[in-house]
Parts: C-alpha cells; sequence; structure tokens
C-alpha cells in the first residue's frame, strides 16, 4: 500500500477515527430527526440540531465510482485503486479497494470494509465482498 497523508482529526471527525483504530466504522446519525451523515458536519442539513449520536455501519455496499491512481511525483510507488462506495445505510464514503486486480473491478461490484495500519494509522479499507447477498 503507498504512502498516505495521515488524517488530522477535528472536532467534528475524531469519533470517525477513533473507532477506525478499533476496528469500527462509524458515522454519525442526528440526536433530533436521526438522519446520518457523512461526511460529518458541526449540525444536522435535515433539522438543524447540533446534537449528534454515533452509529455503526455494516462495511457493506457497492462500488458507485473507481479509478486507478498514481503518484504524480512519485511513480515508482504502486499505484491504488481508488474507490466511492454506496454502503447498505445510504450513504458514500471514499477509500481504497485492495486484494483485488484492477483488470477485475466494476461498478456495483459488492464490496466489505476491513481496516488496515498503514503508515502508523489505522484506515478503513475495502475488498470484495465475500459470496453474499448486498443490499443498496
Amino acid at each position: 500500500m503507498p504512502r498516505v497523508i495521515r488524517p488530522v482529526p477535528d472536532l467534528d471527525d475524531a469519533f470517525f477515527w477513533e473507532a477506525a483504530r478499533d476496528g469500527r466504522l462509524v458515522t454519525r446519525a442526528c440526536a433530533g430527526c436521526g438522519r446520518i451523515a457523512h461526511p460529518p458536519s458541526p449540525m444536522c442539513p435535515a433539522c438543524g440540531s447540533v446534537d449528534w449520536t454515533e452509529r455503526e455501519l455494516s462495511g457493506r455496499g457497492t462500488i458507485h465510482s473507481w479509478i486507478v491512481s498514481r503518484h504524480p511525483s512519485q511513480p515508482d510507488d504502486a499505484p491504488r485503486i481508488v474507490i466511492l462506495v454506496d454502503l447498505e445505510e445510504g450513504i458514500r464514503l471514499v477509500s481504497n479497494l485492495r486484494e483485488v486486480d484492477a483488470a477485475d473491478v466494476s461498478n456495483e461490484m459488492p464490496v466489505e470494509v476491513f481496516f488496515d495500519e498503514v503508515d502508523g494509522f489505522r484506515l478503513p479499507q475495502f475488498r470484495p465482498a465475500a459470496a453474499q447477498e448486498v443490499s443498496v
């Protein structure tokens, strides 16, 4: 896995990175109306509440879109497959797809999350899902 720029958690997303460190994929849910939100924001876009709860996500979804990314100034670094995942819960997440050749990737491919340490930081990554039904 190529090097990454380490996340810099702030007040709005520290909960996400703390959960990732523990091997959990989470998002915020509005305590007022229940709407889940990603990326996190200080205020619910639906009802205006600033009160949030944490909701654990299944980590299952399908690929909405993907690219093979090559580092522009470090051409010897291995390319990575960057994906936009439609999670079962109805939100999208950008991450890396691993354990598959780029030639075998397609939109709507079922994927599942796993956590891996990259440059000393535990990050959510995705891989092709085991044979199972994925609903999005």
